[in-house]
């Protein structure tokens, strides 16, 4: 059977047991103040050592609490170094993830010592592109292996791999753009932050099986409905999946008010349902079961709410054919990578208005 099928099939149709999943509203701490690049890297390393003991708490509570195992772990966004400021070098010497680091090492070595599926959000290097990091999720197996890596693809201050498509395809290929990993707790994806507004990508994801999107973010909490708010329920309901959504408690060491990205963690099911979500503060209360057999048996089902299965793909591929923010933005000749300065995004954002505007379109 072609593409291994024959191999899949098996693992397609296993029963999945009901589990807990359990999004962490932790506070990120910037590295911004360290006082070198080492300092920062010993202050990381410590930070996941206190989040492994935070998890393994709430672990052993929630066992206790709701008699269901605690499978699945979800971490904020840039949890261990806040979000990326100053100087690119500097950053890079303080806060960017190498791939066989020891920052990842020891999150996977924590992933394994607490049994759990352990996802999260990080800045990374890619020895195949110098000069350049992404920002990263990632998702580690309760061995300690890392078993995704998805590369975040729309980013207003950061390079992503549309930055660099001809060569990120000719490295990766197209399987590790919208990657899903087959796990005995589901098919799992990742969504990074404010990608959650853009329906393309966690539809994407859904297309290639993902059941469960695993958001790492960084946002205002509000009892307001935010954009994200509205847009994790969407993305849930319209691809019959579970969004486990953590959220920031907070970033700490920078100048900004301690709350300005903290609360609503969430867990949403596949009815759009908010099924858990926290306050402000530090907290482990976004958890809720998680119940893949139900995903699948609706996802089986023909009828007006099987949203997936009545896509007709083909109506918009004209639409989707035009190109709105061009490719290979930091590419230069012979396809030499071209390390960005702070305001390259910008320019290109306003180049391409500039000639949406030209066109009549806006």
């Amino acid at each position: 059977m072609a593409d291994g099928l024959a191999e899949r099939l098996p693992r397609l149709h296993m029963t999945v047991a009901p589990y807990v999943a359990v999004a962490m509203q932790l506070t990120a701490r910037s590295v911004d103040s360290a006082g070198s690049a080492a300092d920062a890297r010993r202050a990381i390393l410590a930070h996941i050592a206190e989040v492994e003991r935070l998890i393994a708490g709430a672990r052993a509570f929630l066992a206790q609490f709701t008699g269901t195992p605690v499978r699945l772990v979800v971490l904020p966004e840039y949890l261990f170094t806040g979000f990326e400021s100053g100087a690119i070098a500097d950053f890079r010497a303080r806060a960017v993830f190498a791939p066989d680091g020891p920052e990842y090492a020891a999150l996977g070595a924590a992933a394994r010592r607490l049994g759990v599926f352990l996802a999260g959000n990080a800045y990374e290097s890619d020895p195949a592109f110098p000069g350049i990091h992404f920002q990263c999720c990632f998702v580690f197996s309760p061995t300690g292996a890392r078993i995704l890596t998805y590369r975040r693809l729309n980013s207003m201050y950061a390079a992503t791999p549309h930055d660099i498509w001809s060569r990120f395809l000719e490295v990766y290929g197209l399987d590790a753009v919208f990657p899903v990993v087959e796990t005995e707790i589901g098919r799992l994806a990742a969504i990074a932050s404010e990608e959650i507004l853009y329906p393309e990508i966690a539809r994407a994801h859904a297309l290639k099986g993902a059941e469960v999107f695993l958001h790492s973010s960084s946002e205002i909490g509000s009892p307001r409905p935010t954009a994200k708010h509205i847009a994790r329920r969407a993305r849930a309901l319209e691809n019959l999946g579970y969004v486990v959504s953590a959220n920031t408690a907070g970033i700490a060491g920078k100048a900004l008010p301690l709350a300005s990205a903290d609360g609503n963690s969430a867990v949403i099911d596949w009815r759009g349902e908010v099924l858990a979500e926290s306050a402000s503060g530090e907290t482990f209360t976004a958890f809720a079961e998680i119940d893949i057999g139900a995903v699948r048996r609706q996802r089986r089902r023909p009828g007006m709410s099987n949203y997936l299965a009545r896509q007709r793909l083909e109506l918009f591929r004209h639409v989707y054919a035009g190109v709105v923010q061009p490719a290979d933005s930091l590419l230069g000749p012979g396809g030499a990578i071209l390390p960005p300065s702070r305001g390259h995004f910008e320019e290109v954002a306003r180049r391409t208005i500039e000639a949406r505007e030209k066109e009549g379109l806006i």
